[in-house]
C-alpha cells in the first residue's frame, strides 16, 4: 500500500439508541467519500455495521460469535458504490457490541494488508448504551490491551465519535464503555471525541484529513545569547471550495481519452508594429505615474526589494488582558518544541508555565521563510497541557498593524436629546437581548467550532455528486441538518421568548407624522401642480389614494417600459427604497431616453423622446441633480446633432435647454451659457 493513501474503516452503530441520528451519520460519512472522491480517489473505504439483526463477517464465519456485525462494504477503492452502501443504512433492531465491531474492522485491515507500510484508521461511531458482553477469557480490559496491542504493531490508528443524546442518563454501563474507550486512548492509538447533539455530530467526524507540514524550523531568539529550538505547524486553516478548472466540450463524443482541458496562450505585441510579437527578452514591465508610464526591470525590483533575515525574534512581554482577541488575524498556529531536544522542550515549558503564571503574553516578530517579503508581528499565548505524554506549547496568533485597524466611531446616545433617549427598562432590554444571542452562555456552547462544518462547503459537495449523477438536476432543499446551523436555534428561541416579548413591549413603535409629511411632498412633487393643491386640502388618508392610484404596486417598479415610461419614471423615483434609488431611476431614464432616439425612423420616437426629456429635467431640478441632466443633453446633442437635427429643433421649440444656476443652485451653468446653448440648437436645426 503506498504511503500516499489511505485505507479507511467506517464502524457505525445502528442499533435503536442511534436511530434519531442515522440521518447525519449518513450525511457526514457520505460527505466524507465525497471528499475523498475529489481530492483522493485512490484511497480505500470499508463499511461495518454493528446492532443488525443479521450476522455477516468473516469471523462468525471462522470462529463463531461475533453475532449482529455486518460488514455491509469490503475495503475497496473509493468509487459509487461506497456512496450507495452509505445511503442504504438499516435500522438496527438489537443492541450493538462496539468492541466487536472494532475487532472485525481490525481484522479486515490485517487480512488486506498484511504487515505493509501505509495509513490506516478506523472510525467509530456509537452511543455506548448498551452493555457489552464478557469476553471468553480475562476481563474486558484486557482485551482491549490485547486489541490496542494488535493496532501498533500494524500502525493502525482509531477516531471513536460518542455521541450522547440529550436526556439520557449517564448510567453504570456508560460509564464503563467511556473508560474502556479511554483506555485505547491512553494506549496512544485512538482519539475519543464526546458529542451531544445531531449538529455536533455532523462536524465531529473530520471528513479531510491535511497532513501537518511546518512552516518555520529555527530558533525562537529569546535575546542573543538565548534561542530555543522550535517548530511551528499552522494549527488551523481555512478550508477553501476545491479549485474548478475550465472545462472545453470541442472535443468529439467518441474520444474516450480527451482531456477536455483549456489551455490559456498570451501574446504580447508592438503598439508600432501589431503584427509582430515580442519576445519575454524584450518585455519589461512599466508602472504608470501620472500620465507617463516608468519602466521598471526585474532587477531593479530585486535591488529594492525587502529582504529581512529569517528567524524568530522576542520583543517582550504584556499582559493577556492588553492584547484583544478580536484584533487576531488570519490562520492560528503552534510553536512547538524541536523534536526530541529535551533543553528545548524543558526551556518552551519553564516560559509557558511562567506566563501562564504570570497570566502574560509575548510579542515576536516572525519572518518564516529566507527572502520574504514580509514580516509578521503576532502574540504568543501559553498552552499548557493537561496530559503527560504531550508537551507544553504557545499558539500564536497575527496582530495588525495600524493600518490593518479600521476604528468604527458610532455617536452616543448622550449626545442626543433627552426625549429621544432610552430608558432604564428599555436599555435593559436591549441588553437582555444581545446577551441572548451570545453562542457561549455559562454552561453551554452553541455550534462549537470544533464541531460545526462549513454548510456552504456540505451543500456544495452534496450537490456535486447529485449533478454527477443527474445533470439536469436542480439545488436540492437545504437538509434538516443544515438548517440547524444555517437557521436560529429552536430551542434556544423558546427558552428566551420572555426577552424577545419584552423588547417589543419596551419600545413602542410610532408613526412619524415629519418623516411621512416629507416623503409625500417628495412623491406629490412628480404629480401636476392642479393636483397638488388637490392634495394638499385633503387628509393624509385621502393622500396616500391619491399616491396608491397614481403609483400602484407593481412587480415592474424598477423598469421603464414603452407604454408608459414617464410614469414608469415617477414611480421609480417615488419609491425610494434606498440612498441610490433616485440616481437608478435617472440613469435608467437617460438610458431609455438614448435608446429611444438611436432607434428612432423617420422621428416616430421624437415625441415620446421629447416627453421624457421634459420629465427627466423636472426631476433633476427637484432632486437638485443638474449636472445629470446637463451632461446627458450635452453629451446626446453631440452624438446626435446630424441624424435627429428635427429633435432638438423640437426640443428648442419646447424651451428644454440645459438647467441654469437659478434653476438649481448647485448647477455650474449661467443663464448666459442656458441662452447660448439654447442658440445653438435653434442654429443647428435651421
Amino acid at each position: 500500500m503506498a504511503r500516499s493513501k489511505e485505507a479507511l474503516v467506517l464502524l457505525l452503530d445502528v442499533g435503536p439508541s442511534m436511530h434519531g441520528v442515522l440521518q447525519e451519520v449518513k450525511n457526514i460519512c457520505s460527505t466524507l467519500v465525497h471528499k475523498k472522491l475529489v481530492y483522493n480517489r485512490s484511497d480505500e473505504i470499508g463499511i461495518v455495521l454493528f446492532g443488525t439483526k443479521e450476522t455477516c463477517n468473516e469471523l462468525a464465519k471462522e470462529l463463531g460469535g461475533y453475532k449482529h456485525v455486518t460488514v455491509a462494504h469490503d475495503i475497496k477503492v473509493v468509487d459509487e458504490g461506497t456512496s450507495q452502501a452509505l445511503q442504504n443504512l438499516p435500522a438496527g433492531s438489537v443492541p450493538g457490541d462496539f468492541l466487536d465491531a472494532i475487532v472485525v474492522g481490525l481484522d479486515m485491515v490485517i487480512r488486506k494488508f498484511g504487515n505493509t507500510k501505509g495509513k490506516r484508521r478506523l472510525c467509530l461511531i456509537t452511543s455506548t448504551q448498551y452493555p457489552l458482553r464478557d469476553p471468553p477469557e480475562g476481563t474486558k480490559e484486557d482485551q482491549v490491551d490485547t486489541i490496542a496491542d494488535q493496532m501498533k504493531r500494524h500502525d493502525i490508528k482509531m477516531e471513536c465519535i460518542v455521541f450522547t443524546e440529550p436526556g439520557v442518563h449517564h448510567n453504570s454501563v456508560m460509564e464503563e464503555n467511556d473508560r474502556l474507550l479511554y483506555q485505547f486512548r491512553n494506549r496512544s492509538v485512538a482519539k475519543v471525541v464526546q458529542v451531544d447533539s445531531p449538529t455536533s455530530l455532523l462536524g465531529a467526524l473530520k471528513t479531510r484529513n491535511v497532513l501537518p507540514v511546518t512552516i518555520f524550523r529555527g530558533d525562537l531568539e529569546v535575546s542573543p545569547n538565548f534561542k530555543i529550538k522550535v517548530w511551528v505547524y499552522k494549527k488551523t486553516a481555512e478550508e477553501k471550495f476545491p479549485t474548478l478548472k475550465k472545462y472545453s466540450d470541442k472535443a468529439p463524443p467518441s474520444d474516450k481519452f480527451a482531456s477536455h482541458e483549456v489551455k490559456v496562450d498570451y501574446e504580447y505585441k508592438s503598439v508600432i508594429e501589431p503584427d509582430k510579437v515580442v519576445p519575454p527578452d524584450q518585455r519589461i514591465k512599466g508602472y504608470l505615474y501620472g500620465p507617463q508610464v516608468v519602466p521598471i526591470s526585474s532587477a531593479e525590483w530585486e535591488a529594492v526589494k525587502f529582504k529581512p533575515e529569517k528567524g524568530v525574534k522576542l520583543l517582550g512581554f504584556t499582559d493577556r488582558s492588553s492584547i484583544s482577541r478580536h484584533h487576531f488575524m488570519k490562520d492560528v498556529c503552534l510553536f512547538m518544541p524541536e523534536p526530541g531536544n529535551t533543553k528545548a522542550t524543558l526551556a518552551v515549558s519553564s516560559i509557558a508555565r511562567a506566563m501562564h503564571q504570570m497570566n502574560k503574553v509575548a510579542i515576536v516578530r516572525c519572518v518564516w521563510r529566507q527572502g520574504q517579503g514580509n514580516v509578521a508581528l503576532g502574540v504568543l499565548t501559553p498552552n499548557i497541557s493537561s496530559v503527560n505524554n504531550v508537551q507544553d506549547s504557545f499558539y500564536f496568533n497575527v496582530l495588525p498593524f495600524a493600518e490593518d485597524i479600521r476604528e468604527f466611531q458610532f455617536r452616543s446616545f448622550s449626545s442626543l436629546p433627552s426625549s429621544s433617549q432610552p430608558t432604564e427598562e428599555q436599555q435593559e432590554a436591549a441588553d437582555n437581548f444581545v446577551k441572548m444571542l451570545d453562542l457561549a452562555p455559562p454552561g453551554r456552547e452553541v455550534l462549537k467550532p470544533e464541531f460545526t462544518p462549513n454548510p456552504m462547503l456540505e451543500r456544495f459537495y452534496s450537490y456535486l455528486d447529485l449533478k454527477a449523477k443527474q445533470p439536469d438536476a436542480n439545488v436540492p432543499p437545504l437538509e434538516r441538518c443544515l438548517r440547524r446551523i444555517t437557521e436560529p436555534d429552536p430551542d434556544v428561541i423558546d427558552q428566551q421568548t420572555p426577552l424577545i416579548q419584552n423588547l417589543g413591549k419596551a419600545f413602542e413603535l410610532k408613526e412619524n407624522p415629519k418623516k411621512k409629511k416629507a416623503r409625500t411632498q417628495d412623491r406629490l412633487a412628480y404629480i401636476d401642480a392642479g393636483d397638488q393643491a388637490k392634495s394638499a386640502a385633503e387628509t393624509s388618508a385621502e393622500k396616500d389614494g391619491v399616491l396608491g392610484a397614481l403609483y400602484p404596486p407593481s412587480e415592474n417598479i424598477g423598469q421603464i417600459r414603452d407604454l408608459n415610461p414617464v410614469q414608469d419614471f415617477e414611480a421609480m423615483l417615488a419609491k425610494r427604497s434606498s440612498s441610490t434609488w433616485v440616481q437608478k431611476a435617472i440613469e435608467e431614464m437617460q438610458k431609455y431616453t438614448a435608446a429611444l432616439l438611436e432607434n428612432s425612423r423617420e422621428g416616430d420616437n421624437y415625441q415620446k423622446a421629447l416627453e421624457c426629456f421634459a420629465a427627466l429635467r423636472k426631476a433633476c431640478i427637484i432632486e437638485q441633480e443638474p449636472e445629470e441632466f446637463n451632461q446627458f443633453l450635452t453629451k446626446t446633442y453631440e452624438r446626435l446633432k446630424d441624424n435627429a437635427a428635427n429633435f432638438f429643433q423640437l426640443l428648442s421649440s419646447r424651451n428644454i435647454s440645459l438647467i441654469s444656476k437659478e434653476e438649481a443652485p448647485d448647477s455650474d451653468v449661467t443663464e448666459e451659457m442656458a441662452r447660448s446653448f439654447y442658440l445653438k440648437q435653434e442654429a443647428a436645426s435651421q
